[in-house]
Protein backbone atom coordinates (compact mmCIF):
# COMPACT_ATOMS: atom_id res chain seq x y z
CA UNK A 1 0.00 0.00 0.00
CA UNK A 2 3.41 2.54 0.76
CA UNK A 3 3.71 1.70 -3.23
CA UNK A 4 0.05 2.88 -3.76
CA UNK A 5 0.16 6.13 -1.84
CA UNK A 6 4.08 7.27 -3.18
CA UNK A 7 2.49 6.86 -6.92
CA UNK A 8 -0.65 8.80 -6.06
CA UNK A 9 1.26 11.28 -4.83
CA UNK A 10 4.06 11.55 -7.47
CA UNK A 11 0.27 12.07 -10.29
CA UNK A 12 -1.18 15.25 -7.95
CA UNK A 13 2.65 16.29 -7.59
CA UNK A 14 3.01 16.76 -11.27
CA UNK A 15 -0.60 17.99 -11.81
CA UNK A 16 0.23 21.02 -9.04
CA UNK A 17 3.79 21.35 -11.62
CA UNK A 18 1.35 21.84 -14.63
CA UNK A 19 -0.74 24.16 -13.07
CA UNK A 20 2.02 25.99 -11.79
CA UNK A 21 2.98 26.15 -15.08
CA UNK A 22 0.22 27.30 -16.74
CA UNK A 23 0.45 30.31 -14.38
CA UNK A 24 3.52 31.35 -14.66
CA UNK A 25 4.17 35.14 -15.96
CA UNK A 26 6.71 35.91 -18.74
CA UNK A 27 9.75 38.07 -16.93
CA UNK A 28 11.35 41.40 -17.98
CA UNK A 29 8.88 42.31 -20.37
CA UNK A 30 8.68 46.02 -18.24
CA UNK A 31 11.05 48.75 -19.25
CA UNK A 32 13.18 50.85 -16.73
CA UNK A 33 12.10 48.02 -13.77
CA UNK A 34 15.05 49.52 -11.74
CA UNK A 35 13.41 53.03 -11.52
CA UNK A 36 11.04 54.51 -8.66
CA UNK A 37 8.39 57.13 -8.65
CA UNK A 38 11.08 59.68 -7.86
CA UNK A 39 14.10 58.51 -8.85
CA UNK A 40 17.22 60.36 -10.42
CA UNK A 41 19.12 59.13 -12.37
CA UNK A 42 22.66 59.79 -14.20
CA UNK A 43 22.90 59.74 -17.94
CA UNK A 44 25.37 59.67 -20.57
CA UNK A 45 26.69 63.03 -21.85
CA UNK A 46 24.11 64.21 -24.81
CA UNK A 47 25.92 63.48 -28.10
CA UNK A 48 24.66 64.75 -31.16
CA UNK A 49 25.02 63.53 -34.19
CA UNK A 50 28.29 64.45 -36.31
CA UNK A 51 29.36 64.60 -39.83
CA UNK A 52 30.95 61.70 -41.16
CA UNK A 53 32.25 60.61 -45.06
CA UNK A 54 29.56 59.76 -47.81
CA UNK A 55 26.93 61.85 -45.81
CA UNK A 56 24.68 63.42 -48.17
CA UNK A 57 23.76 67.12 -46.81
CA UNK A 58 21.23 70.02 -47.46
CA UNK A 59 23.07 73.37 -47.39
CA UNK A 60 20.72 76.37 -48.08
CA UNK A 61 22.56 80.13 -48.29
CA UNK A 62 19.72 82.93 -47.68
CA UNK A 63 19.88 86.70 -47.78
CA UNK A 64 17.80 90.00 -48.13
CA UNK A 65 19.81 90.13 -51.91
CA UNK A 66 18.30 86.71 -53.45
CA UNK A 67 20.59 86.86 -56.21
CA UNK A 68 23.47 86.88 -53.87
CA UNK A 69 22.86 84.26 -51.73
CA UNK A 70 21.82 82.21 -55.02
CA UNK A 71 25.51 81.98 -55.81
CA UNK A 72 26.05 79.98 -52.83
CA UNK A 73 23.66 76.99 -53.75
CA UNK A 74 23.56 74.22 -55.65
CA UNK A 75 20.99 73.99 -58.41
CA UNK A 76 17.90 72.55 -56.64
CA UNK A 77 16.21 69.06 -56.63
CA UNK A 78 12.70 68.71 -57.67
CA UNK A 79 11.43 67.86 -54.26
CA UNK A 80 8.83 69.95 -52.87
CA UNK A 81 7.52 70.35 -49.14
CA UNK A 82 5.88 67.63 -47.95
CA UNK A 83 7.16 64.93 -49.45
CA UNK A 84 9.39 62.45 -47.83
CA UNK A 85 13.06 62.39 -49.24
CA UNK A 86 12.74 58.81 -49.14
CA UNK A 87 11.33 55.78 -48.15
CA UNK A 88 13.17 52.68 -46.61
CA UNK A 89 12.48 49.79 -44.47
CA UNK A 90 8.67 49.01 -43.77
CA UNK A 91 7.77 51.45 -41.45
CA UNK A 92 7.32 55.59 -41.00
CA UNK A 93 10.39 57.75 -42.11
CA UNK A 94 11.20 60.68 -39.87
CA UNK A 95 12.05 63.43 -41.71
CA UNK A 96 10.71 66.61 -43.62
CA UNK A 97 11.91 68.29 -46.69
CA UNK A 98 15.00 70.28 -45.31
CA UNK A 99 14.95 73.24 -47.82
CA UNK A 100 11.15 73.83 -47.90
CA UNK A 101 10.04 74.66 -51.10
CA UNK A 102 13.27 75.19 -52.69
CA UNK A 103 13.78 71.88 -52.92
CA UNK A 104 17.16 69.86 -51.75
CA UNK A 105 21.00 71.30 -52.24
CA UNK A 106 22.98 67.71 -51.76
CA UNK A 107 26.52 68.08 -50.94
CA UNK A 108 27.91 64.32 -50.46
CA UNK A 109 30.80 64.45 -48.08
CA UNK A 110 34.41 63.27 -49.53
CA UNK A 111 36.30 60.26 -47.65
CA UNK A 112 38.39 62.51 -46.56
CA UNK A 113 35.70 64.78 -44.63
CA UNK A 114 35.35 67.44 -47.73
CA UNK A 115 32.79 69.49 -49.51
CA UNK A 116 33.34 71.27 -52.57
CA UNK A 117 31.19 74.72 -51.56
CA UNK A 118 30.29 77.21 -54.42
CA UNK A 119 32.96 80.41 -54.20
CA UNK A 120 34.36 79.25 -50.73
CA UNK A 121 35.84 76.07 -52.38
CA UNK A 122 36.69 73.01 -50.34
CA UNK A 123 35.87 72.86 -46.65
CA UNK A 124 36.46 70.12 -44.68
CA UNK A 125 33.76 69.63 -42.24
CA UNK A 126 33.78 65.58 -41.14
CA UNK A 127 32.98 66.27 -37.02
CA UNK A 128 31.12 69.20 -37.19
CA UNK A 129 27.07 69.17 -36.38
CA UNK A 130 24.72 70.62 -38.50
CA UNK A 131 24.72 73.54 -36.08
CA UNK A 132 28.81 73.85 -35.96
CA UNK A 133 29.00 73.80 -39.97
CA UNK A 134 25.99 76.41 -40.58
CA UNK A 135 28.22 78.64 -38.17
CA UNK A 136 31.26 77.78 -39.86
CA UNK A 137 30.06 78.85 -43.35
CA UNK A 138 28.15 81.52 -42.10
CA UNK A 139 31.08 82.99 -40.86
CA UNK A 140 33.25 82.26 -44.00
CA UNK A 141 30.87 84.30 -45.84
CA UNK A 142 30.95 87.08 -43.60
CA UNK A 143 34.66 86.80 -43.21
CA UNK A 144 35.28 87.32 -46.60
CA UNK A 145 32.70 90.11 -47.13
CA UNK A 146 31.08 87.86 -49.54
CA UNK A 147 27.59 88.50 -47.91
CA UNK A 148 26.62 90.44 -45.30
CA UNK A 149 23.84 88.89 -43.64
CA UNK A 150 23.76 85.25 -44.65
CA UNK A 151 21.50 82.74 -42.96
CA UNK A 152 22.89 79.07 -43.44
CA UNK A 153 20.24 76.01 -43.37
CA UNK A 154 21.90 72.56 -43.05
CA UNK A 155 20.22 69.43 -43.08
CA UNK A 156 21.08 65.62 -43.27
CA UNK A 157 19.72 63.46 -46.10
CA UNK A 158 20.54 60.37 -45.29
CA UNK A 159 21.26 59.75 -41.51
CA UNK A 160 19.81 56.72 -40.28
CA UNK A 161 19.70 53.35 -38.46
CA UNK A 162 18.25 50.27 -39.36
CA UNK A 163 16.33 47.93 -37.06
CA UNK A 164 15.95 44.65 -37.03
CA UNK A 165 14.77 41.29 -35.16
CA UNK A 166 11.99 41.10 -32.47
CA UNK A 167 10.07 44.67 -33.63
CA UNK A 168 6.91 45.41 -35.58
CA UNK A 169 8.12 47.08 -38.15
CA UNK A 170 11.92 46.04 -39.02
CA UNK A 171 13.93 48.30 -41.70
CA UNK A 172 15.88 51.44 -41.98
CA UNK A 173 14.66 54.47 -40.48
CA UNK A 174 15.84 58.00 -41.84
CA UNK A 175 15.98 61.13 -39.87
CA UNK A 176 17.59 64.64 -39.82
CA UNK A 177 17.27 64.90 -36.01
CA UNK A 178 20.10 66.29 -33.84
CA UNK A 179 19.36 63.59 -31.46
CA UNK A 180 18.79 60.18 -31.81
CA UNK A 181 18.42 57.53 -28.82
CA UNK A 182 17.99 53.71 -28.95
CA UNK A 183 14.20 54.32 -27.43
CA UNK A 184 13.61 56.85 -30.44
CA UNK A 185 15.05 53.69 -32.97
CA UNK A 186 12.93 51.56 -31.24
CA UNK A 187 9.51 53.50 -31.31
CA UNK A 188 9.96 54.38 -34.99
CA UNK A 189 10.04 50.58 -35.45
CA UNK A 190 6.84 50.18 -33.69
CA UNK A 191 8.65 48.85 -30.40
CA UNK A 192 9.99 45.16 -29.27
CA UNK A 193 7.41 42.43 -29.86
CA UNK A 194 6.44 40.24 -26.88
CA UNK A 195 8.90 37.56 -28.32
CA UNK A 196 11.91 40.10 -28.47
CA UNK A 197 14.39 40.24 -25.08
CA UNK A 198 14.00 43.50 -23.86
CA UNK A 199 17.27 42.83 -21.74
CA UNK A 200 19.99 42.11 -24.29
CA UNK A 201 19.51 44.51 -26.80
CA UNK A 202 22.61 44.33 -29.77
CA UNK A 203 23.70 47.63 -31.29
CA UNK A 204 26.54 47.81 -34.11
CA UNK A 205 28.63 50.45 -34.91
CA UNK A 206 31.08 51.21 -37.31
CA UNK A 207 33.89 53.39 -35.45
CA UNK A 208 37.49 53.97 -37.27
CA UNK A 209 37.38 50.77 -39.91
CA UNK A 210 36.16 48.53 -36.97
CA UNK A 211 32.82 47.02 -36.40
CA UNK A 212 32.15 47.63 -32.27
CA UNK A 213 29.08 45.98 -30.32
CA UNK A 214 26.79 47.13 -27.35
CA UNK A 215 24.43 45.18 -25.28
CA UNK A 216 21.90 47.47 -24.05
CA UNK A 217 19.15 46.33 -21.70
CA UNK A 218 16.21 48.09 -21.50
CA UNK A 219 14.60 46.83 -18.16
CA UNK A 220 17.88 48.81 -16.26
CA UNK A 221 17.49 52.40 -16.96
CA UNK A 222 20.24 52.80 -15.21
CA UNK A 223 22.83 50.80 -17.12
CA UNK A 224 20.67 52.08 -20.08
CA UNK A 225 21.14 55.73 -19.87
CA UNK A 226 24.95 55.31 -19.20
CA UNK A 227 25.58 53.44 -22.68
CA UNK A 228 27.99 55.01 -24.89
CA UNK A 229 25.19 53.64 -27.30
CA UNK A 230 22.20 55.57 -25.61
CA UNK A 231 22.47 58.17 -28.27
CA UNK A 232 23.07 56.57 -31.80
CA UNK A 233 25.46 57.57 -34.75
CA UNK A 234 24.53 57.62 -38.44
CA UNK A 235 24.30 53.73 -39.97
CA UNK A 236 24.31 52.07 -36.56
CA UNK A 237 22.22 48.37 -36.86
CA UNK A 238 20.07 48.32 -33.89
CA UNK A 239 19.40 43.52 -33.03
CA UNK A 240 16.76 42.81 -31.11
CA UNK A 241 17.31 38.95 -30.14
CA UNK A 242 13.84 36.73 -29.98
CA UNK A 243 13.58 34.89 -26.77
CA UNK A 244 14.03 31.24 -25.85
CA UNK A 245 10.33 31.00 -26.48
CA UNK A 246 10.75 32.43 -29.58
CA UNK A 247 13.59 30.51 -30.52
CA UNK A 248 12.28 27.11 -29.98
CA UNK A 249 9.42 27.94 -32.48
CA UNK A 250 11.97 27.39 -35.14
CA UNK A 251 11.89 23.83 -34.49
CA UNK A 252 8.86 21.47 -34.62
CA UNK A 253 7.36 20.97 -31.46
CA UNK A 254 9.90 22.91 -29.90
CA UNK A 255 7.71 24.40 -27.01
CA UNK A 256 5.17 21.39 -26.74
CA UNK A 257 7.46 20.06 -23.26
CA UNK A 258 6.81 23.51 -22.03
CA UNK A 259 2.98 24.41 -22.48
CA UNK A 260 0.87 23.55 -19.57
CA UNK A 261 -1.53 21.35 -22.03
CA UNK A 262 1.39 19.32 -22.41
CA UNK A 263 1.94 18.57 -18.49
CA UNK A 264 -1.31 18.61 -17.73
CA UNK A 265 -2.07 15.29 -19.97
CA UNK A 266 0.88 13.63 -18.46
CA UNK A 267 -0.58 14.46 -14.70
CA UNK A 268 -3.95 12.65 -16.59
CA UNK A 269 -1.99 10.00 -17.96
CA UNK A 270 -0.27 9.21 -14.77
CA UNK A 271 -3.52 9.55 -12.64
CA UNK A 272 -5.10 6.82 -15.35
CA UNK A 273 -2.48 4.64 -14.53
CA UNK A 274 -2.51 4.96 -11.53
CA UNK A 275 -5.91 4.47 -10.69
CA UNK A 276 -5.47 1.28 -12.82
CA UNK A 277 -3.02 0.03 -10.71
CA UNK A 278 -4.49 0.64 -7.77
CA UNK A 279 -7.69 -1.04 -9.00
CA UNK A 280 -5.59 -4.45 -9.82
CA UNK A 281 -3.90 -4.49 -6.57
CA UNK A 282 -7.07 -4.25 -4.82
CA UNK A 283 -8.77 -6.92 -7.13
CA UNK A 284 -6.06 -8.88 -6.23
Amino acid sequence: MISIKKLLLNSSAVALMALAMGSCTPKNIAYFQDLDTVAVTEMAARRAIRIEPEDKLSIVVKSKDPALAELFNLNVVSNRLGQTNSQSGTGSVLRNTAAQTEGLAAYTVTKDGNIDFPVLGTLHIQGMTREELAGFIKGELMGRNLIKDPVVTVEFLNTGVSVLGEVRNPGRYDTNSDYLTVIDALTLAGDINIQGRRDNVLVMREENGVMNSYRLDMTNAQQLLNSPAYYLKQDDIIYVEPNDYRKRQTTNNGNTTMSASFWVSVASLLTSVASTVVTILLVR
